[in-house]
């Protein structure tokens, strides 16, 4: 018992207790001397507006110690504090209601008196809805309380087993490519391989011309979706030009937010010992009231670097820390799959560890929520990044970036395509991204998977105008390797979605199965056999060509004509990208990605080459090299953001 709660007397505990109706949280908090008057008002009109509970209101703002609130919480509900250190829970009752049940619920079945089972609430408020819930066996139900921090620490530290492999096989079976080792699509692969090759050796112009033919069809059908997706871009900007900023989705009937809800952000760390001092700092940037704001940084078990890193940095109530046991793969889905029942909130959010988003991203995220309906499961932000100087390589990364994520992927989701997501910046409706298990552990480009799976599904995802500010990649072998491992997830996302291609086609009808290939295996044929296209830089040479003498002139002119119209498109949707303010100076830089875009052949090479060897492993890219966003914020120079207009939804 606490020095506040000994301030009660006898009399009063038993008239608070007295009666069917128990007492206000607050109002014992503040008989017990542990909450002013004014903290309380402040915390009752918080909670009117807010989706939160009483308790946490208090303990994220400061008005009052975890030690007080459980003490007022055990007054109010009559009940005692247990002690999981010293007492530790039976693991078969904990068995027999399920941990996953346990951790959902901020519930633990402790231990049985008699012919009892006492369970333990971290929200003794719930303790009645739950008492169907639970099984026959345990008889009589005794409440007990424990904050849900020792709920967590107990569960994971009895059963880290069953709830490490729960993350990793959350997605059934054949939506997962944790079977790829014996599914179909990689005998096919190595089948149309071998196929190739025999061509080659007995007609290699007719197998040369084959691959030079689907090459060209590959390049002229990304074309096509970068020259519309353009169109789209230019069109909204004219929109808004004109002030008539209205998106589409905001025609429709607005449900509005009447109450702010719970958003709970992963960030997943490994090995960030540069970057996790300065995540805290930046996450703490964010405009949303802090009682909301659930912040997991998820850490490996076996992660000391990084776990020593928040230990001393001064990581705030709303935030903590969530380790993740052992287990078959060491990924980043499988991190968030395992983090994924621990959160509160009803809105899942992702972050990197170097990430730095706009202050009010989160009001904006739950605003467009609000109104949306229950069809938009995802919200995709814009990323960006804060160290375009550093190098030519930070420079074409991020031209690159602004056009995938300013023009492509909102010129996807007009066009009513499947978006393929990326791994930052991303927000979910709980109930919709639980409904399909969460990430594939074994997926390298688990955003990517989750795109196609939500469109599987019937689930929309939206773009929305809120920039996350990062850390470019910009040396070149980390490049590659990030990128291999990117392009070594698409293949294999490809390969899952194919197994069953009426199925597929079923799911996602004609044109998103079409929007599906030209993405992913158009995308992978484009890396693959970019050299092929590289050999007709032999013709103005002087240098000999195996089509010449089998191709007349006039096509061998088209395809120049074909090649030169590529280049000067992606130059010219590059140069849209980045017409902003703030990137207008990366422009005289865009007709460099010519010689940017030839490393991810050699990327191609190693991603694919580990399908065959190491198809799930995860290629750390390392962070805080050239962290330089906190130096530039702090000296009044504002980092690289968002256009001024933005041209597509807000």
């Amino acid at each position: 018992m606490t020095v506040h709660q000994m301030k009660l007397t006898n009399t009063q505990s038993a008239e608070l207790r007295g009666g069917k109706t128990r007492a206000p949280l607050g109002q014992l908090l503040r008989q017990m001397g542990a909450l002013s008057d004014d903290d309380l008002a402040t915390a009752v009109a918080l909670q009117h507006r807010e989706e939160a509970r009483f308790g946490d209101i208090l303990l994220a703002n400061g008005l009052v110690s975890r030690a007080d609130l459980y003490a007022a919480l055990a007054l109010q509900y009559d009940t005692s504090i247990a002690d999981l250190r010293s007492e530790p829970p039976d693991v078969r009752l904990i068995d027999r209601l399920g941990a996953e049940f346990c951790i959902r619920n901020a519930v633990l079945p402790w231990k049985r008196v008699g012919g009892a089972t006492v369970v333990i609430c971290s929200r003794p408020d719930t303790f009645e809805a739950l008492r169907a819930q639970m099984p026959e066996a345990f008889g009589r139900l005794h409440l007990a309380i424990a904050p849900e921090e020792d709920i967590q620490a107990a569960l994971i530290a009895l059963r880290h087993r069953s709830l490490a492999n729960r993350a990793e096989t959350r997605v059934s079976d054949h939506e997962s490519c944790r079977a790829w080792d014996r599914g179909p699509v990689g005998r096919l692969a190595v089948g149309l391989l071998l196929c190739v090759i025999t061509l080659f050796f007995a007609m290699p112009v007719a197998g040369f011309a084959l691959l030079t033919a689907w090459a060209v069809l590959t390049l002229v059908l990304n074309a096509a979706i970068r020259a519309t997706a353009a169109v789209y871009y230019l069109q909204e900007r004219r929109r808004a030009n004109r002030g008539k900023t209205a998106a589409v989705h905001d025609i429709r009937p607005r449900r509005g937010l009447r109450k702010l809800p719970t958003v709970s952000i992963m960030v997943p760390l490994f090995h960030e010992t540069e970057i996790a001092g300065r995540l805290v700092k930046r996450l703490s940037a964010i405009s949303y009231p802090r009682e909301l704001l659930d912040i997991c940084l998820v850490v490996e078990e076996d992660d000391t670097l990084t776990q020593a890193t928040i230990a001393q940095s001064d990581v705030p109530r709303w935030m903590r820390q969530i380790t993740v046991p052992r287990g078959a793969v060491k990924t980043k889905p499988r991190a968030l799959n395992f983090a994924l029942d621990f959160c509160r909130g009803s809105i899942i959010g992702v972050y990197d560890a170097e990430d730095a988003p706009d202050p009010d991203q989160i009001h904006k995220i739950a605003k467009r929520f609000a109104e949306a309906g229950p069809e938009v499961a995802c919200l995709q932000g814009v990323l960006d990044f804060y160290n375009a100087r550093t190098n030519w390589l930070s420079r074409c990364f991020t031209v690159e970036y602004a056009t995938w994520f300013r023009i492509v992927l909102p010129g996807l989701e007009k066009m009513g395509f499947a978006v393929p997501l990326g791994g930052t910046t991303l927000f979910f409706r709980r109930e919709a991204l639980e409904a399909l298990g969460g990430w594939d552990a074994h997926n390298v480009t688990e955003d990517a998977d989750l795109g196609i799976r939500l469109a599987r599904h019937g689930y929309t995802t939206e773009l929305i105008h809120t920039v996350t500010q990062e850390e470019a990649n910009c040396r070149l072998w980390p490049w590659v390797k990030q990128r291999s491992r990117w392009i070594k997830g698409y293949a294999m996302t490809w390969g899952v979605a194919m197994r069953d291609p009426a199925a597929l086609l079923r799911e996602l009808g004609w044109w998103k199965f079409i929007g599906v290939q030209i993405l992913f295996a158009g995308t992978l044929s484009q890396f693959v056999l970019a050299p092929v296209l590289w050999t007709f830089w032999a013709l103005p040479l002087g240098l000999p060509h195996p089509l010449v003498g089998v191709m007349p002139m006039s096509m061998f002119l088209g395809l120049g004509v074909v090649f030169l119209a590529s280049e000067l498109l992606n130059i010219a949707v590059g140069v849209m990208a980045v017409s902003g303010e703030r990137h207008r100076w990366l422009r005289l830089w865009v007709p460099t990605l010519h010689f940017y875009y030839p490393l991810a052949s050699l990327a191609a090479l190693k991603g694919l080459g580990e399908i065959l060897h190491k198809p799930f492993y995860w290629d750390k890219t390392v962070h805080g090299i050239f962290d330089t966003h906190d130096d530039m914020t702090a000296n009044g120079e504002e980092p690289l953001s968002a256009d001024p207009n933005p041209p597509h939804r807000a």
